[in-house]
């Protein structure tokens, strides 16, 4: 039961992320059996990621926020995706500076108050991967709903229905994530929270492989049609333009899985084989997973830039101060 406690399974590691992880002062025989000693991250490299990152997001927050061309609910989600990641931003750059006031004496490391701000920071990173998934899972239902009834689209994804799916994901992540970090030594709750991104990736992936197979029939139908001039060719590239948001949200989803794939891994050794030399090893990375994680929100936007032309114009626009609005 030790090693469930929730200073073993802490995300951050608010004030010390490079200290010994407490397994291995709890059994050092197996450390020294596993002969894999933990990876050092400098905490410069999370300080550096954790602004990039921050300022990335914000970009593409006030981008589609101010920008009325995106007014959209595919770019209202992708908005949704950037706010949780700038949080996820901010959690970590506020977690850095504590670190260093932490090692130069100006915070206590176990202080009541400092435990309290430590909670804080569990619930709001939680609540960033929670919001994360579910807009992964709101954008692909989008886009399913975008190429295969596109007739209706506006009508089945009204504003007003978007907003009312985005209150409830924030309501819902938030209220979760708190729960989670309250009740986070108990074995049920980190399985209902492995289990959950586990469920959450084989419907996101059933979704864009069914989409996508469908998609490849109904190009074929359309190849299959005689020519019409204008008309067919406009089909065309409306077809194409849909399956290039999808191929985008695609590449967002499967960075998302490269990036926080190897810390949910790290959970299930844990519970899976919690006093193994071998999973020891593994668990010697935690580190490296966490820069995996952080990156997470700082590749996301490089790829809205590098698919999105009208995100890509409005971000050049924004960075010379030109009138974008």
């Amino acid at each position: 039961n030790e090693l469930l406690d929730k200073r073993f399974l802490d995300v951050n590691q608010l004030f010390n992320p490079h200290r010994e992880p407490p397994w291995q002062t709890m059994n050092t025989t197996l450390v020294t059996q596993s002969d894999c000693p933990d990876v050092k991250v400098p905490i410069f490299l999370f300080f550096t990621i954790g602004l990039a990152s921050l300022a990335e997001n914000v970009l593409v927050v006030v981008a589609v926020t101010c920008n009325r061309n995106l007014h959209s609910p595919m770019y209202y989600f992708i908005c949704s995706l950037a706010a949780f990641n700038t949080i996820a931003s901010l959690t970590k750059t506020c977690e850095n500076l504590m670190i260093t006031f932490a090692d130069v004496g100006h915070l206590e490391k176990k202080g009541p108050s400092e435990t309290k701000l430590d909670d804080v920071m569990d619930c709001l990173l939680c609540m960033s991967f929670l919001g994360s998934i579910s807009s992964f899972l709101a954008i692909a239902v989008d886009r399913y709903i975008t190429i295969f009834h596109a007739l209706r689209y506006h009508n089945i994804m009204t504003m007003q229905r978007t907003r009312a799916i985005l209150g409830v994901i924030w309501i819902t992540c938030g209220m979760s994530a708190i729960s989670m970090v309250t009740f986070f030594a108990s074995t049920f709750i980190m399985i209902c929270f492995v289990s959950f991104f586990i469920i959450s990736l084989v419907i996101i992936c059933f979704l864009y492989v069914y989409m996508f197979m469908l998609a490849r029939i109904h190009a074929r139908k359309i190849a299959a049609l005689p020519s019409s001039g204008g008309r067919n060719c406009h089909h065309q590239q409306r077809w194409g333009s849909s399956m290039r948001g999808a191929l985008t949200l695609t590449i967002l989803f499967g960075a998302f899985m490269v990036c926080w794939g190897p810390f949910f891994l790290h959970l299930i050794i844990i519970m899976v084989c919690p006093t193994n030399p071998y999973c020891e090893c593994y668990r010697s990375l935690f580190q490296l997973h966490m820069v995996l994680l952080m990156s997470h929100a700082l590749i996301d936007p490089t790829i809205y830039a590098f698919r999105s032309p009208e995100l890509r114009e409005t971000f050049k626009k924004m960075l010379l101060f030109a009138n974008w609005k």
